[in-house]
């Protein structure tokens, strides 16, 4: 593993799913397992780790669909600090009674609600002094999104890793399209296909379904700060910018400005093409979650409490020891100021093919629509990315962009350094000859010797152009104006290096392809080839927009 993953996923994610491989159990601790009964009778599995002979103290609880016995690290870490700790599988898994249903709709502020009702049982144990944190990263992060709102008071803290807040947009359906790679391979690998990947694929709309899933819609309920920590090419990495700011700026009053966001140029696995330097896992006093439950449960003046809110690393060119980025800043909110700037897709002078485009900061005098056909049989392959596993994070594109059904952009030489730092969004004006179809769009840094490294991407379901709750088809041949989000980065794209933006209608298996029929999701196995357009011009000026960042 390379060393710039090593650190903050070591630290702070894998530790909380592996830590049973490198951790003993402990003769000053003691362990008691117990089977915790929720509002409807049943019962969930449950391990407490308390210092031998100690007086009530703060705890600390992971609930977890990966078994408990795994986190056994982290209780001994945290009891060996004044802690008491709890561990619990979900409903449903492992030693846990009951069936786990749709993974974490049990976990939430709905009926029932197992996140609750643990809190409750812990704060009413002698063992207990009345202050509880929660703390994990992905699924034991996502549990802890969907308890926070309207938990018992005694949740005074949360330090949440790499997790999402909204399921549909960013964990099941971002831009519409399902994450086949993520949630396929995650519930088959975890056994828990059944039942959710059919919940899953029912409800292809935002719906009252998701409505449960989706903790911003609860921000101003919840009252414990949390940290927010995760990663430029991370899965979920949206959810965790969206629970910073809904909480930082909506929150209950115990928790409301009190929040940190950590951000680190880390995935949800490991990356390999780029290495970045040693600085980039030099975390923030708060990144780690001993001491940000000290500070906030214990009230130790151990200079969390003095930190800025929001910690970002602004990625730069590793290959070069002098380059601009490849550092860490802070800043009082999220997003620091930057100034929307658009790029606008224009095509080659020379007119010699779609490989050519250019990407000025005006739009195009001519009018161009760009064709190309999409075969959903023969789809563009993901090449990293925010997936899950080995193939993820910033990887070369280059063996995909020579495709015919992938249109490109390119900026000319940069002769100055550019820093972009917050949520990109591509405003394309498309056209197809079928009723569905959807836009991909890449945004990557071009080097001096031609690697053509991915910085973001994003997707669009034509049919969700104009909502998530409502489908709208295509009028065959009518141009109509979307908007891909790219999610969020903070790169300097150097000196002697170019942007570049490349649009195609796949990127799989990241997303699911469309299919181009406009049926309901799944319903059948038809394929239609979409002849797919983007129009530029002055009346169609199809564009990406970035956030520029200027430093004070």
């Amino acid at each position: 593993m390379p060393h710039h993953s090593r650190g903050p996923l070591a630290a702070l994610f894998l530790a909380t799913l592996v830590s049973c491989t490198r951790a003993a159990d402990s003769p000053e601790i003691e362990t008691t397992d117990v089977m915790v009964p929720m509002s409807d009778g049943i019962e969930l599995a449950t391990t407490v780790y308390r210092p031998k002979g100690s007086e009530a103290l703060p705890v600390i609880v992971s609930r977890t669909p990966y078994n408990k016995d795994g986190l056994k690290g982290e209780a001994q870490k945290f009891c060996k600090n004044g802690y008491a700790f709890v561990a619990q599988d979900l409903r449903g898994r492992f030693k846990s009674k009951g069936h786990h249903a749709v993974i974490f709709h049990n976990d939430g502020w709905n009926t029932p609600h197992d996140g609750h009702d643990t809190l409750g049982w812990i704060a009413k144990q002698e063992w207990c002094n009345g202050k509880i944190g929660s703390t994990g990263g992905s699924a034991l992060g996502i549990t802890q999104n969907m308890a926070a709102p309207g938990a018992p008071k005694e949740l005074g803290a949360q330090f949440v890793v790499v997790a999402f807040s909204d399921m549909y947009r960013q964990g099941a359906y971002q831009g519409g399209a399902f994450r086949t790679g993520l949630l396929e391979n995650w519930l088959k690998g975890t056994g828990m296909t059944e039942g959710n990947l059919k919940a899953f694929v029912s409800h292809p709309r935002y719906d009252e379904f998701w409505e449960e899933l989706n903790a911003e819609t609860q921000a101003g309920r919840v009252e414990a700060p949390g940290v927010f920590f995760g990663g430029w090419y991370d899965i979920f990495l949206q959810g965790t910018i969206n629970s910073f700011t809904t909480i930082q700026s909506q929150g209950g009053a115990r928790a409301k400005g009190r929040c940190r966001l950590v951000i680190a140029p880390i995935g949800h696995g490991t990356m390999n093409e780029l290495k970045y330097p040693a600085n980039s896992v030099r975390l923030p006093r708060c990144a780690d979650n001993l001491a940000w439950f000290d500070a906030v449960l214990k009230e130790k003046d151990n200079g969390v409490a003095a930190e800025k809110p929001v910690h970002y690393y602004v990625m730069g060119d590793p290959n070069d020891a002098k380059a601009p980025g490849n550092l860490w800043r802070t800043a009082d909110s999220w997003p620091p100021p930057a100034t929307a700037t658009a790029y606008y897709l224009s095509p080659s002078p020379s007119g010699r093919g779609r490989g050519e485009g250019t990407l000025p900061k005006t739009p195009p005098a001519t009018s161009s629509a760009l064709a190309y056909n999409y075969d959903p049989s023969k789809p563009v392959p993901t090449i990293g990315g925010a997936e899950l596993g080995a193939n993820i994070g910033p990887r070369d594109q280059r063996s995909v962009e020579s495709r015919d059904d992938v249109l490109l952009f390119t900026t000319d030489v940069l002769e100055e350094p550019l820093e972009v730092t917050g949520r990109i969004t591509a405003k394309l004006y498309v056209s197809s000859d079928c009723p569905d179809t959807d836009f991909a769009v890449k945004l990557t840094d071009v080097y001096p010797d031609g690697r053509s490294m991915l910085v973001t991407d994003g997707i669009l379901r034509a049919r969700f152009r104009e909502s998530f709750e409502k489908e709208k088809p295509l009028e065959p041949g009518e141009v109509v104006e979307i908007t891909v989000d790219l999610w969020t980065t903070s790169i300097v794209f150097n000196t002697g290096h170019r942007l570049r933006v490349a649009v195609s209608s796949s990127n799989a298996p990241r997303f699911d392809p469309n299919p181009n029929t406009g049926h309901p999701f799944r319903a059948d196995n038809e394929k239609r080839t979409a002849t797919n357009s983007v129009h530029i011009s002055e009346k169609y000026p199809s564009q990406i927009i970035l956030p520029v960042y200027a430093a004070p």
